[in-house]
């Protein structure tokens, strides 16, 4: 594979429920592959040297309703936000309970997974889709204007830049939703489980959750509990769907959040991010999309804001107002590691 190949231009590779086509662009360089969809953003295909590192679907209709935002941008508000209710300035909004009719997840039912997004520029080894969210949608206040770029920027680094701007006060909480596993078969498919992956995430904190995977609004050490993974830890048959704080901030560049490496795999995934926190998800619900996929044969580290954030006054805030810009960089970068 040369350093950079020539983008393409998008294509259509399918059709959104309206009739419009579902578009895809490509990058290749510096040894990874990438497919992009103007569906939901959707990170399709994630290569590195030829081999397979994220889940993705040889038919791009299983994106329109039936996949769990695999390679998605999720929002308006990434992971949960109890009882589908917030206040904002005094007026309280009502979002869709679409998890078991009681729980916000990922922006709602369509959030912006399922939206088409538009392919505003598409370059040697970058692109950008923009997607415009209007007032009132999925409940939430405010247009958004949302990019997302897409950027090979180094070896075996992908960069993913998203940025929003609102017309009046509203909550924001990107991220990418995409599940990896380093030990896919060429093909993709079928994943094995993740089970002898080894997981590094560098946090000293975490939040503790209820039954219904809302934080308690405590925030919790990690020091003497499994949540402790700040040194290298084989996943195994622990359970994960917790958020890890990293900070009370935005980080000004992106920070190393989580690090994984797998026996058998030669390739080590570091994530970086400059979220304040990153959701580290074991997959466990993958079996219930009826694609085929086994429970837990990938994995999710979704940088974000503390989930439930407008419902804990002691949680940083996700509020962004007009004349602010919302921006989140996360990076996937992949080295070479020996294999074990």
């Amino acid at each position: 594979m040369s350093d950079t190949a020539p983008a393409l231009d998008p294509v259509p590779v399918g059709t959104m429920p309206d009739g419009c086509p579902i578009l895809e662009a490509r990058l290749e360089g510096d040894g990874l592959a990438v497919a992009v969809l103007s569906l939901g953003a959707v990170l399709r295909r994630l290569d590195v040297h030829g081999r397979p590192m994220v889940l993705g679907r040889d038919d791009p209709q299983d994106y329109v309703a039936r996949t769990p935002q695999c390679g998605a941008i999720v929002g308006r508000f990434a992971n949960r936000i109890a009882g589908g209710r917030f206040t904002l300035d005094g007026t309280t909004y009502a979002l869709p309970r679409n998890e078991a009719g009681r729980t916000h997840l990922h922006g709602g039912s369509q959030g912006f997974s399922r939206r088409k997004w538009r392919f505003a520029q598409v370059g040697e080894r970058s692109l950008t889709l923009a997607y415009r969210a209007a007032d009132g949608e999925e409940g939430y206040p405010g247009a958004l204007d949302v990019a997302c770029t897409y950027a090979i920027t180094g070896p075996g680094t992908l960069r993913i830049t998203l940025t929003a701007t609102t017309d009046a006060p509203t909550l924001v909480n990107l991220t990418n939703h995409s599940y990896f596993n380093l030990l896919l078969p060429q093909a993709g498919f079928p994943a094995p489980t993740i089970d002898d992956h080894v997981i590094e995430i560098p946090a000293e904190s975490y939040l503790p959750v209820d039954e219904g995977q809302i934080p308690t609004g405590a925030i919790a050490p990690v020091a003497g509990t499994r949540f402790d993974l700040r040194r290298p830890t084989r996943i195994g048959a622990e359970a994960f769907d917790h958020a890890f704080v990293l900070g009370r901030e935005t980080a000004p560049e992106p920070r190393p959040v989580g690090r994984v490496t797998a026996a058998g795999s030669d390739v080590a995934l570091t994530v970086l991010a400059t979220a304040p926190a990153v959701q580290f998800y074991d997959g466990t619900h993958l079996a219930k999309a009826g694609l085929g996929y086994a429970a837990r044969s990938a994995f999710c580290l979704e940088p974000e804001a503390y989930p439930d954030a407008p419902n804990h006054p002691g949680f940083p805030s996700a509020v962004v107002r007009p004349g602010e810009t919302y921006r989140q960089i996360i990076e996937y970068r992949f080295t070479k590691e020996t294999a074990r």
